[in-house]
């Protein structure tokens, strides 16, 4: 019982990470056994632990106290078991029947049934209603604390789909009741390697990219409204026109936030070391989300100081006047834009049209909006008044490309991160990037199986322990063949 659970397809998914075990299925429990068997859950050689309930009640004692203390002593028998056994290869399936499962998932007795259900490699309850597969999915994710998945594609499965933290169904014969009730929906049980692998990986690292970002342009902008609030005597006035400050979040930065979440893509191909970075949770640990900050940090310094620096005692009119704060303002929110814009393009390791439309499109439309703005009647806004070609004619590119210039400077940091920490995904793209995956197949197998867990089901674990059967009895006989004989003289 892992990360995951879920009915593994043969036993690939057994070894890129989520641990499954738990099978929850309707038919009878010889029925159960033998798909189990075909599909690799269950080997030859593992030791099957079956609970089922029975009714040894003496004269005079209640039936279902019995039962209960029957099926009690059962759980506790078997939990001992599994725990002397001293062979590391030695696998557990625990069977369980829905009659039984009725009595284990009671309060008295729920707690034994999951740690019973933990030490097994797999457990499968059969004749189960649609309510016992919500039991007891809801008892594994409670119970172990781990996020748990879900698969099923009948109506009867709505229950359990619901009541796990993420729910696939799979469209087919049964209906659609199960898709529409579920996070995910897939047309054969196949594709769900690829879903958590690859689809799964891509949103992970797409949803804490983007939070983080989130985090990193808002501290970015709104730092720079406290330091002249502190610069100003916090008399209230604002260093930005209130357009400026309503357009940030809703226009000017809002497209490329959406692009990073729908699209941005790292590697496409299935790799059991991508699956693991979101378990070990390497793009959204608080050293993540500390650096971003301070990186929007290390922007908002820049800018502001930059600007001030500039702009605060300097001859910026014809006549020998100083900027207003208005040019002031406007030169600032322009670094902003161009800084936060240019971050999320160093961010993105997949760009296609759509991406460079919004990046860079939401950039052109600052400065469409500047030429309106400007052109506006000057009752309006006197000081921003043709506020772009007065900027344009006064040299403060300088300033936006001095800032721009600072802010890009974290190319060199991503490229000596990739070198430095030296993740996967850097391994693998690097590897696609010089065609090494056409040129030395040999490197890229090797690659793809990188993080692969060993695992005590599938077909894998049937192979090696076929091998570990066959190598015993070599040993055995080689033994007996090289061992000295021993003659008696009578």
């Amino acid at each position: 019982m892992g990360p995951l659970r879920f009915w593994a397809r043969g036993g690939r998914l057994t070894r890129l990470g989520p641990k499954p075990g738990l099978v929850l299925t309707g038919d009878k429990m010889e029925t159960a056994i033998n798909i189990r068997f075909s599909c690799s859950l269950l080997r030859q050689g593992m030791k099957q632990i079956c609970i089922t309930a029975t009714n040894e009640a003496t004269l005079g004692q209640d039936p279902e106290k019995s039962v209960k203390e029957n099926i009690l002593m059962q759980i506790t028998n078997a939990s001992q078991m599994v725990k002397l056994e001293k062979d590391p290869h030695a696998a557990f399936a625990l069977i369980i029947d829905g009659k039984t499962l009725t009595f284990a998932l009671e309060d008295d007795m729920k707690h034994q049934f999951l740690n019973l259900a933990v030490d097994c490699a797999s457990v499968i309850c059969c004749r189960v209603s649609p309510k016992q597969k919500a039991l007891v999915t809801r008892l594994v994710k409670e119970g172990t604390g781990k996020t748990t998945l879900a698969i099923g594609d009948g109506a009867n499965d709505v229950g359990m789909i619901q009541e796990a933290d993420i729910g696939v169904g799979i469209s087919g014969c049964e209906g659609m009741q199960a898709v529409m009730a579920s996070d995910f929906a897939i047309a054969q049980f196949r594709f769900l390697e690829r879903l958590l692998v690859v689809h799964g990986h891509w949103c992970y690292k797409r949803i804490a990219q983007m939070i983080c970002y989130f985090f990193y342009k808002n501290i970015a902008f709104g730092l720079t409204i406290f330091y002249f609030e502190a610069f100003a005597a916090f008399s209230g006035q604002s260093v930005y026109v209130d357009w400026y400050m309503l357009l940030f979040n809703v226009v000017l930065t809002s497209l490329p936030v959406i692009s990073l979440g729908v699209f941005e893509q790292d590697v496409d191909s299935e790799f059991p070391a991508l699956y693991q970075q979101g378990p070990k949770n390497l793009f959204f640990d608080w050293y993540r989300i500390f650096g971003w900050m301070g990186n929007g940090l290390y922007t908002s310094l820049i800018i502001f100081y930059l600007n001030i620096i500039i702009f605060y005692d300097q001859a910026f009119r014809a006549g020998g006047q100083t900027a207003d704060m208005t040019a002031v303002g406007t030169v600032m929110f322009t670094c902003i834009i161009w800084a936060v814009n240019c971050q999320i393009a160093l961010t993105m390791s997949h760009f296609t049209w759509i991406q460079h439309l919004f990046v860079w499109g939401s950039v052109t439309t600052w400065y469409v909006f500047l030429v309106f703005y400007g052109e506006l009647s000057s009752a309006l806004d006197e000081n921003a008044f043709k506020i772009l070609t007065e900027e344009r004619h006064r040299g403060s590119t300088y300033v936006e490309t001095r800032a721009v210039k600072g802010k890009t400077g974290n190319k060199d940091r991503v490229d000596s991160q990739s070198r430095c920490e030296n993740q996967d995904h850097h391994i693998i793209q690097e590897i696609k990037y010089y065609r090494k995956d056409i040129e030395d197949r040999h490197m890229w197998k090797r690659e793809r199986s990188k993080a692969r867990q060993e695992t005590k089901i599938g077909l894998t674990a049937r192979v090696d322990a076929k091998i570990r059967h066959l190598k015993g009895r070599l040993q055995k006989k080689y033994s007996l063949m090289g061992a000295p004989t021993v003659i008696q003289q009578t």
